[in-house]
């Protein structure tokens, strides 16, 4: 028979849904680098896992994360590196939209 776990040791583990999530700090100071982009899938992750966002929003961020990414290497791919114009890869042009105090 398999050792029954205490409440203590579910309790610890637990996280407040309420709680706000990880990631929209991070999204809320604009996603420019690809290594900004990982920090935000990681920190969504762990908000799904721990239930701080719900499904539908986290599979909407997903796909539209994955739509940047393809954007940025469809310009990388078919862009042309001329004068006035470079083929780099680029995740954002500028800082994000919506001023971090609206978040």
């Amino acid at each position: 028979m398999a050792k029954r776990r205490g409440a203590n040791a579910e309790e610890r583990t637990r996280v407040d849904p309420r709680a706000a999530p990880r990631s929209l700090a991070l999204a809320a100071k604009g996603i420019q680098t690809g290594h900004d982009f990982a920090n935000v899938m990681s920190a969504l992750m762990s908000d799904l896992i721990e239930g701080r966002i719900a499904p539908n929003i986290g599979n909407a961020t997903c796909n539209a994360g994955g739509k940047l990414l393809k954007v940025v290497e469809m310009s990388y791919r078919y862009g042309t590196d001329g004068p006035g114009q470079r083929k780099i890869l680029m995740l954002a042009l500028e800082s994000p939209v919506v001023p971090s105090s609206a978040a």
